[in-house]
């Protein structure tokens, strides 16, 4: 049997969660703190006999690197999949709002290699949240309230991380073009060549997303992440936060990887093509090489606030603080505000009409 992912404080006993700002893991109770170290020396201070279990556990079943036990929220409507601590209690689902969640526990392949642990805290990403509302007097009154600020949640988002290796050549099609006068003429030449360029490349920590719960266009929009910030992962840093279990297995992902390096091989060789007008790809003949992936967890601080039957999406990059969201617009005070400025126009009109006609 697995270990309980729930550390817990040996002052007081109470639970001990990572604290962002400090990033040190610190007890509710006590206010006692901890680092990483302090953190692994307690996990690996466990009695002689629960070791042995655990060391024969995984020998009978070395395909699974970590056997803490997580507690899985499953979502019945949407069908996603949350991972927390004993501590942290989901209520609703982050994704559809649902509050009919179903709690099981879970062991076995969950745990990733790497972590960026979260750096910015839940009160930022609620005056992120409500500085959306600054300037913007068509926003619903009712949109940023303290129920929708409460939703606000610490996730940490699954990724694959590829090394890939690219060789091969592109030939591209420059057209070099000069223009002089004579007389009342003017004249255009336009040559053109082919240019072919060879070479091979390298392509660390390609990002690929390890769901398709999360929206993609959001998540491009508040990376990047540094990837230097990355530490080898403890389940001691979900303490406080929820954690998504990745549905994309490395097989599938790596196609978008090797997609991604491609493209980015091309606009390399393209830019070394470098004095001429235009410039276009006419055929290529790439390879790419996957070395080697790792799976890791991303801190966000999400939101899904639903507004008159549409889902409003949010994030924060909990690592940088990057927030990104549309928010919906009040139609009845966009309608009213058009139409008072209509007549507070027509009035002005009228009256500088009358004092002319005067």
């Amino acid at each position: 049997m697995g270990k309980v992912l729930d550390n817990k404080c040996p002052s007081c006993n109470a639970p001990i969660k990572f604290d962002p700002k400090l990033q040190k893991f610190k007890c509710e109770y006590c206010g006692a703190e901890y680092n990483a170290e302090d953190i692994q020396k307690m996990q690996n201070e466990q009695p002689a006999e629960e070791k042995e279990k655990e060391t024969k556990a995984k020998e009978a079943n070395p395909e699974v690197k970590d056997d803490t036990v997580y507690v899985d929220y499953h979502c019945p409507d949407c069908g996603a999949e949350i991972i927390a601590d004993e501590q942290t209690a989901a209520t609703f689902c982050v994704y559809c709002g649902n509050t009919s969640i179903i709690k099981n526990r879970l062991t076995g392949k969950f745990a990733p290699s790497k972590i960026i642990p979260f750096k910015k805290e839940k009160q930022e990403a609620i005056e992120a949240f409500k500085s959306l509302k600054k300037g913007k007097p068509l926003v619903p009154k009712d949109f940023v309230t303290e129920q929708n600020i409460e939703k606000i949640t610490g996730v940490y988002i699954p990724f694959w991380l590829y090394t890939v290796f690219v060789n091969g050549n592109v030939t591209v099609m420059a057209q070099r073009i000069t223009t002089w006068r004579s007389g009342n003429t003017r004249f255009t030449k336009t040559d053109t060549f082919d240019c072919i360029r060879d070479g091979e490349m390298t392509f660390r920590k390609v990002p690929v997303e390890g769901s398709n719960r999360f929206d993609n266009d959001i998540m491009n929009s508040i990376e990047p992440f540094d990837y230097n910030d990355l530490i080898d992962y403890n389940h001691a840093y979900l303490s406080g936060f929820l954690a998504e279990k990745y549905n994309i297995e490395s097989e599938e992902a790596s196609k978008e990887a090797t997609k991604r390096t491609i493209n980015s091989a091309k606009d390399e060789m393209l830019n070394s093509v470098i004095g001429y007008n235009n410039k276009i790809i006419r055929s290529e003949n790439l390879n790419t090489k996957i070395n080697e992936f790792e799976y890791v967890l991303l801190p966000v601080w999400m939101l899904n606030v639903k507004y008159k039957d549409k889902m409003y999406k949010f994030a924060m990059n909990g690592e940088t603080g990057k927030f990104v969201g549309n928010i919906p617009l009040d139609k009845k005070k966009a309608w009213i505000i058009g139409i008072s400025v209509f007549i507070l126009t027509a009035l002005v009109v009228l009256l500088f009409a009358w004092m002319i006609g005067g």
